[in-house]
């Protein structure tokens, strides 16, 4: 069992919880996540929390490999004001805000947010570890070699699980001097590995309760479906709603979804089958 301290409000994590993506972009890789007005966002949140989200998690850029970035000015633009609405709208939910910048991590959290994802690991902006420890708020530490624009010209490893677990772990140990409690991992699916690395990591997840911190995964429509499957993102949810269930087989606490009702059925028949 795990517990993560959100701005007051304790998240147990005692079986598998869902994470709901809420995308504020333009470019997300999966134009149907993508939200373009407060009363779509509003729509979708409530859709989700009424399916079972324990946490939604708000991005204004994407992350794609190949993305472009934007500034923080434009990303503070795009988040601020959904996570206010959505604070506004829905007090009691657990709002996450997915981004690499301190400054939008800071406004997002005074708006209403109380946990920060962050796919850089802290690489890209050197300020951003010191505010989520300033912030006292739950961190995702992701793996990802490089950045969206680059990490898939460098897709090699000698053995990935073992060389992410490794980073992680050293990564986890800067995060605790510089102050960062609670601290969830994600291993990075498609984030500079192959789909071959993906599926390895997947098989291997269970080696990541090692870490004794909560494990997310993030496979939602991602290209290691849809590629595999010979489909799009699209017409991907029956084959992220199995590689789902292969997650939780393998020990996975969170799954940052999409589709938040297919993503709980799928926890809901794993707790039964464990019994």
């Amino acid at each position: 069992m795990f517990t993560l301290n959100c701005k007051g409000r304790i998240l147990t994590i005692n079986e598998p919880v869902v994470m709901g993506i809420l995308n504020l972009t333009p470019d997300s890789f999966y134009a149907g996540s993508r939200l373009n007005n407060e009363d779509a966002l509003l729509h979708k949140a409530e859709e989700m929390i009424s399916s079972g989200a324990a946490i939604l998690d708000i991005g204004g850029q994407s992350t794609r490999p190949a993305s472009q970035r934007i500034s923080e000015e434009e990303e503070l633009k795009r988040v601020v004001p959904a996570v206010e609405a959505l604070h506004k709208n829905f007090p009691g939910q657990v709002l996450s805000i997915d981004t690499f910048y301190a400054g939008v991590a800071t406004e997002a959290v005074n708006a209403g947010a109380s946990m920060i994802n962050d796919v850089s690991a802290g690489t890209i902006d050197p300020n951003l570890l010191p505010t989520v420890a300033a912030l006292n708020v739950p961190y995702v530490l992701m793996h990802m070699r490089g950045n969206p624009q680059t990490m898939q010209k460098n897709a090699t490893y000698q053995n990935v699980t073992l060389e992410v677990f490794d980073s992680l772990s050293f990564r986890i140990k800067e995060l605790e001097r510089t102050g960062i409690k609670d601290i969830i991992v994600d291993p990075g699916f498609g984030f500079g590995k192959t789909i071959q690395h993906n599926f390895q990591l997947l098989r291997e997840l269970s080696f990541f309760a090692q870490l004794e911190k909560p494990l997310m995964v993030g496979l939602s429509r991602k290209a290691t479906v849809y590629k595999t499957l010979q489909t799009t993102a699209d017409k991907a949810l029956n084959g992220t709603t199995v590689l789902h269930t292969m997650a939780l087989l393998n020990g996975a606490n969170i799954l940052r979804v999409h589709d938040v009702k297919e993503a709980k059925e799928a926890t809901e028949l794993y707790l039964a089958y464990k019994g």
